[in-house]
């Protein structure tokens, strides 16, 4: 899992990353509530199976915008 830099929005923001499917990519946004970046970073690897689960069933019932998977917080 690659994660690139948060964009942040009002009271909370967004971590996207990147699944490995094999040799593909897939990218994924992971709405959160935290107001720091380490916050945010740290809760993501906590549950990153349990993100990248959830992504990857996503995926495969093609649920998408904009091609990118859409996660919110457990």
């Amino acid at each position: 899992m690659l994660t690139v830099p948060r964009a942040k929005s009002d009271g909370g923001g967004t971590i996207t990353f990147t699944l490995a499917l094999g040799a593909a990519r897939q990218m994924c946004r992971l709405t959160t509530t935290f107001q720091t970046d380490k916050q945010a970073f740290n809760y993501l690897h906590k549950y990153r199976t349990e993100f990248e689960r959830i992504a990857r069933a996503r995926l495969a019932l093609g649920e998408l915008e904009d091609g990118i998977v859409v996660l919110t917080m457990l």
